[in-house]
């Protein structure tokens, strides 16, 4: 069948990416150990959500777009570091207090878990990189239509269906009991990867936009 190949090609890139260490993994992980595994299904989605946004807008055309329009991605880069940095500071912030407050945990909104995660995945410069990259380098010039309607819930497959081992993983009691001990430094910990994440992309932004 015409485009099989990419399509799998795109998928397999994806899984990679998906998998590899990122802001996104810290997000969900920590989500999974300091609220529910409730809370930590809405964060999977809200991932799969973001990415069938990010291959929507690849399809749309963002790898040329990346590509030819360097402030468009450098402003990404910025916006998005920034939110991610400031994602690690209420962290910091708020380190320890989910272990302390069950009522939270309790009556929270998963839909505000789910629009939040959403908003994690699309600041996520590593990201918007990986799908840029992927569907300029394997989206055939001209694909045949049925292609255009495969990918977007391929993508949300595997971007809910990875984060959902990840939230159920780090929702099992060992996770948990481990954050309700170090739930201070362990809130720090993400803090500090999310926010260096986040700040790396920005200040490397920035310096590339003022060269």
């Amino acid at each position: 069948m015409e485009g099989l190949t990419p399509l799998l090609l795109i998928f397999g890139a994806i899984v990679l990416g998906a998998m590899s260490p990122g802001p996104s993994l810290v997000y969900v992980s920590r989500i999974a150990m300091a609220r529910s595994r409730r809370h930590a299904v809405a964060a999977a989605l809200g991932m799969g959500i973001g990415g069938v946004t990010f291959a929507i807008a690849a399809i749309a055309g963002l790898g040329a777009v990346l590509h030819y329009a360097e402030w468009a991605y450098l402003g990404l880069k910025i916006v998005g570091g920034a939110y991610l940095l400031y994602l690690g500071i209420r962290m910091w912030l708020h380190a320890g207090r989910a272990a302390t407050a069950p009522e939270a945990v309790a009556t929270g909104s998963y839909g505000r878990t789910l629009a939040a995660a959403t908003l994690a995945q699309l600041s996520n410069p590593k990201a918007i990189v990986v799908y840029g990259s992927v569907f300029a380098a394997l989206l055939p010039a001209s694909p045949p239509l049925w292609l255009y309607f495969a990918i977007p819930p391929g993508i949300f497959a595997i971007e809910t269906g990875w984060y959902l081992i990840v939230a159920f993983a780090f929702s099992t009691s060992r996770p948990r009991a481990l954050y309700a001990r170090f739930s201070a430094w362990i809130d720090r910990l993400a803090g500090t990867v999310l926010g260096g994440l986040g700040a790396y992309f920005a200040f490397d932004g920035i310096r590339a936009a003022v060269r």
